[in-house]
């Protein structure tokens, strides 16, 4: 298993957030985390990557324990956290903004990891001088990705990457997505208040409420269920 969490209890000092979560994530795989705000799913990304105290239960990547490492050490480990509300490096450059993210890299492969972020987002290949304040809400996005993924991950968290974009784009975004998992096998989890687009993107889904999981799946059976429809995709959180 790529990415595993057992009897999870986690928050901020000895106030648990997520309580009693069993989750898992294969090799080359996507899955979604669905939920209202406040349910826990940005806690849960920001547990697996070392920045939420783990209370009780384990993390563990391909076997090996995540648990008490700093945030750098599991970005050594090859997972990367795409955070909400992209959080680019305003006054640096494209350029800038994504060797930031190769800085756990050997330099021989920046070239060619460059190479793939711009031919997946070519958008940043025409503004990789530009400073990354100035690109739009939809180019930010992608250069937040394209960041993460000059760490090479084996695991990309993705916590809302559509939110406040427009239609067009969302789709751009989601389209980059699958195209990350499908040609170079990178295990994607991933947070989305749109939850009809994440579970049609992803082959598996969670639904959290109050810190647990409440219901999993395979994503076709969570489009179908009628508790899934009524609480988020009909007029829900989707």
């Amino acid at each position: 298993m790529m990415l595993e969490l057992h009897t999870l209890t986690a928050g901020y000092g000895r106030s648990a957030i997520l309580n009693n979560i069993n989750l898992h994530l294969a090799e080359k795989e996507i899955v979604t985390l669905i939920g209202t705000n406040g349910a826990g799913k940005s806690t849960l990304l920001l547990t697996i990557s070392g920045m939420t105290r783990v209370l009780h239960g384990s993390i563990t990547l391909e076997g090996h324990h995540l648990n008490g490492l700093s945030p750098q050490r599991i970005a050594q480990q090859r997972v990367a956290h795409v955070p909400e509300g992209r959080r680019v490096f305003a006054r640096l450059s494209v350029m800038e903004n994504l060797l930031l993210g190769a800085t756990i890299v050997p330099k021989k492969y920046h070239k060619n990891d460059l190479n793939r972020v711009f031919s997946l987002f070519p958008r940043l290949a025409e503004r990789q001088y530009q400073r990354a304040g100035t690109l739009s809400g939809g180019e930010q996005q992608m250069l937040a990705i394209g960041r993460g993924l000059m760490s090479r991950p084996k695991v990309l968290l993705l916590d809302e990457p559509s939110l406040g974009l427009a239609p067009l784009v969302i789709k751009q975004i989601f389209e980059a997505i699958r195209q990350i998992n499908a040609t170079e096998g990178v295990a994607v989890l991933l947070v989305e208040q749109n939850a009809r687009a994440a579970l049609r993107l992803a082959h598996r889904g969670y639904v959290l409420q109050k810190g647990r999981v409440v219901l999993e799946g395979e994503s076709a059976a969570l489009l179908n269920d009628p508790c899934v429809r009524h609480s988020y995709l009909e007029g829900g959180a989707g």
